[in-house]
């Protein structure tokens, strides 16, 4: 199934936003998110691109922030999408690097990124963009602040 022109962008002179399901949806515009979200969150996975039709989210950058103390019990907090039909982490970021305060920006040391630049090519179209995390509960921070520099492109 194609995309409709009505909908999305695919020419010059076209509309290069568009309402998708009431999300803003600016295609090709880098734009920045940043949500704070609960250690509970992190733990059963929060929505942070919501799945939309016809989009493939695209990752340009991303950090991190251990807020409320530096984080423990987890392996790695994640940042996850879907590329060929697979669940990939697109960050992983190693508990170690995730101390109280500190920025830890994707591809540094403790930011795992996925090989040849495969975090940031456009994901599978009408797929979302999460926070998770691997290995055990995350505990000790009170939240982990998500920095996403991302953008939109029309499937």
């Amino acid at each position: 199934m194609g995309s409709d022109s009505r909908m999305y962008p695919q020419g010059r002179g076209m509309e290069i936003e568009r309402y998708v399901l009431g999300t803003l949806v600016q295609f090709g515009i880098a734009r920045t998110l940043r949500t704070r979200v609960t250690t509970a969150q992190v733990n059963a996975g929060l929505v942070l691109l919501p799945a939309l039709p016809g989009v493939r989210w695209r990752l340009i950058d991303a950090w991190l922030i251990a807020i409320g103390g530096a984080a423990s019990g987890a392996t790695t907090v994640d940042l996850i999408g879907t590329a060929s039909a697979a669940t990939v982490k697109l960050l992983a970021a190693a508990v170690a690097g995730l101390t109280q305060s500190t920025i830890l920006r994707a591809g540094a040391a403790n930011a795992t990124v996925l090989a040849d630049g495969a975090s940031f090519v456009q994901m599978d179209a009408n797929t979302a963009v999460s926070a998770s995390k691997t290995g055990g509960s995350l505990a000790t921070s009170t939240n982990i602040d998500y920095f996403i520099e991302y953008t939109a492109d029309a499937a």
